[in-house]
């Protein structure tokens, strides 16, 4: 039975090997990553589904978060890239620190993500007049520079630098800008939920002294009414703090700022409201058009490239440049 089984495997196989050379082409050929990445355009996420304040109000519009969608650089997909329009080969080492692997500039992309929710929730319920009490920050080291003389890790969590604690890049810089080039810092840092001492000696750049690492900082605080935001576990990066914190803020007032209209837009965010720049808005404004948008909000820094993809494409939408919380707020309020 068992070698009439065999012989019957066989037959088949030869009947159809050249099937079987082209499936296994196909999967190498997928299966093979060059060091780039494809950026395409992306679409939104509508916060409704991902937002949640006690009691929180309703609205008829939508605001959503953009995001630019990436496709791995296998061989198909390259080629793909040349022949499908707004489908853009982006080198690995453009996305990525110069010493740090992709999988690394994604963890540090989690923490950025956690710190614009955090960001959200603080700014919106500042700008709502709603109780928000920030009881303690995370300072986490998400990047460390090639010629730094130090022990440090990445994220490591810091807990004091020459028994002085920080709180923001700032306070990180005064610190350094108090010593001399050449000067050894002391830093405490929480590792594997462990302390330890750890070193760097500073240096000096065109941009002034340096200890040569990057922070970004999460918080701990206290909120009333609760709130929470729910992100996806393919979802990583700073850039959704405007929406989030546009989303918040308009389920804790009874006011619907959207106007029953679909708002789409992005830029990060920070506890005082401030908005940043972000990278991809070109993909972005794509993916807003293709959900519909009739508002689009872009940061100041990046409205200019916005427009140029506008009017290149004769995009019927609304663009709106904002560098604050409050100035989105009273231009949705204006519209």
């Amino acid at each position: 039975m068992t070698k009439k089984f065999i012989e019957s495997g066989k037959r088949f196989i030869k009947e159809n090997y050249k099937f079987f050379i082209v499936l296994i082409f196909i999967l190498i050929i997928f299966g093979i990553q060059l060091p780039y990445k494809i950026y395409t355009p992306g679409g939104m996420v509508n916060l409704s589904e991902r937002i949640s304040v006690e009691n929180g109000y309703s609205s008829e519009g939508e605001l959503g978060m953009a995001y630019v969608s990436m496709v791995k650089g296998s061989v198909p997909f390259l080629l793909l890239s040349y022949f499908i329009p707004d489908w853009d080969i982006v080198p690995e080492s453009e996305i990525t620190y110069d010493n740090q692997t992709f999988e690394e500039t994604v963890q540090a992309d989690k923490i950025a993500t956690q710190q614009s929710i955090d960001a959200a929730i603080i700014a919106s319920y500042k700008e709502a007049g709603k109780p928000v009490t920030i009881e303690s920050e995370n300072v986490n080291i998400t990047y460390i520079e090639s010629e730094a003389d130090t022990n440090l890790k990445l994220f490591d969590q810091v807990l004091s630098i020459d028994g002085e604690k920080i709180k923001s890049t700032e306070e990180l810089r005064a610190i350094i800008n108090s010593h001399q080039k050449g000067d050894t810092v002391e830093v405490i840092v929480l590792r594997d939920e462990k302390e330890e001492s750890c070193y760097a000696k500073i240096y000096e750049t065109d941009t002034g002294l340096k200890i040569g690492i990057a922070i970004t900082v999460t918080y701990n605080y206290e909120e009333e009414p609760a709130a929470s935001i729910k992100m996806k576990q393919s979802e990583s990066g700073p850039s959704g703090g405007l929406m989030m914190s546009l989303a918040i803020y308009n389920a804790l007032i009874e006011e619907d700022i959207t106007k029953g209209k679909t708002i789409i837009g992005t830029g990060t965010i920070d506890i005082d409201g401030n908005v940043g720049e972000i990278s991809g808005v070109k993909y972005k404004l794509i993916g807003a058009v293709h959900e519909d948008a009739e508002v689009f909000l872009v940061p100041e820094g990046n409205y200019e490239e916005a427009r140029k993809v506008k009017e290149e494409k004769g995009y019927d939408i609304e663009l709106i440049s904002v560098s604050t919380l409050k100035e989105a707020i009273e231009a949705l309020r204006n519209l």
